[in-house]
């Protein structure tokens, strides 16, 4: 098993994180953690992700990975600040070529065939569904899923609570990414603890 699937199999939900201050990181990790979602996805979207990474990554029984990576410079920031694994939004020839050469873990978004034939063609065969409902939601994936069947998705984008089990039924569907876990601003440890034993029951 590839090690980006046992990753991807850890827990049913992946919490997709726009950290602002790296203060919240280890609190929010630890609630995530205490929960029973120990995979976290720190999106580059902030001045503080990187080091929100490495912070994160000093939390006993966190997998810290990078998301919204972008490029092969932002490929490299991120493994420097220690992440685990490479999520990114879509997927280009060279992030792919580096991903793949650096060893690390790589999770690249798909939107349609020709992205994941792309994809296919690097030897990839784990994919980000992104983003997921508006680009045709379960109906597509369940489509798209048919001529690649070698293929296991984490779909992300517009993936609520409410809606997350219905994507995790799918049968190529290892986990979701879902950024309705943790809120913005100041953490509240409990709510997010909470919400994340909720989410770590979903299969």
């Amino acid at each position: 098993m590839k090690q980006i699937e046992i990753i991807m199999r850890t827990a049913p939900v992946i919490p997709v994180l726009v950290i602002e201050d790296a203060a919240f990181a280890r609190p929010i990790a630890e609630a995530l953690v205490a929960g029973g979602l120990a995979v976290l996805e720190v999106t580059l979207r902030t001045p503080a992700a990187l080091e929100t990474i490495a912070e994160m990554k000093a939390v006993a029984g966190a997998i810290v990975g990078a998301g919204t990576v972008l490029n092969e410079a932002d490929l490299r920031a991120s493994i420097d600040a220690g992440a685990g694994f490479i999520v990114s939004p879509g997927l280009t020839e060279p992030l792919g070529k580096a991903a793949i050469a650096s060893g690390i873990p790589f999770l690249p978004g798909v939107a349609n065939a020709g992205d994941i034939m792309r994809g296919l063609d690097m030897g990839l065969s784990h994919f980000k569904f992104f983003p997921a409902e508006s680009s045709g939601g379960i109906s597509a994936l369940r489509a798209l899923a048919a001529p690649f069947h070698q293929c296991r998705f984490c779909p992300t984008g517009g993936i609520t609570a409410a809606t997350a089990q219905n994507w995790l039924s799918l049968a190529p569907v290892l986990c979701v990414g879902g950024s309705w876990v943790v809120d913005k601003g100041v953490p509240d440890r409990s709510v997010i603890e909470s919400k994340a034993r909720e989410a770590a029951l979903l299969r």
